[in-house]
């Protein structure tokens, strides 16, 4: 059974900075892409940042520039630097992971995964 769980987020005023984590809890072959998405009320859900196993990122245009994300492929994790946050941020950020996974002594995957979401709450 695999879970990704999330750290962070919380409250700030606009310009200020929040750090998001993500850990993959489970037996992990490998990290495909993790990365993520948020959702604001009312909106769909959208892509914030992916990075693959490798270290190469992928960024929204509006966060690019103002957020960073780096990935720990032993530690099975995934970080989200956000500075100079803007109250259209405000979002519940959720973690996704595509990981291959051992189930029964085989590796399995690519599987997404999911984390339960974080609220970031930007006052202006």
């Amino acid at each position: 059974q695999v879970q990704l769980v999330e750290s962070g987020g919380g409250l700030v005023h606009a310009g200020g900075s929040l750090r998001l984590s993500c850990t993959a809890a489970g037996n992990i072959f490998n990290i495909n892409t993790m990365g993520w998405y948020r959702q604001a009320p009312g909106k769909q859900r959208e892509l914030v940042a992916t990075i693959t196993g490798g270290g190469n990122a992928n960024y929204a245009g509006s966060v690019k520039g103002r957020f960073t994300i780096s990935v720990d492929s032993v530690q099975h994790s995934v970080s989200l630097q956000m500075s100079n946050l803007q109250p259209e941020d405000t979002a519940v950020y959720f973690c996704h992971g595509d990981l291959d996974v051992i189930i029964d002594y085989d590796v399995e995957g690519p599987l997404e995964y999911w984390g339960q979401g974080t609220q970031v709450t930007v006052s202006s």
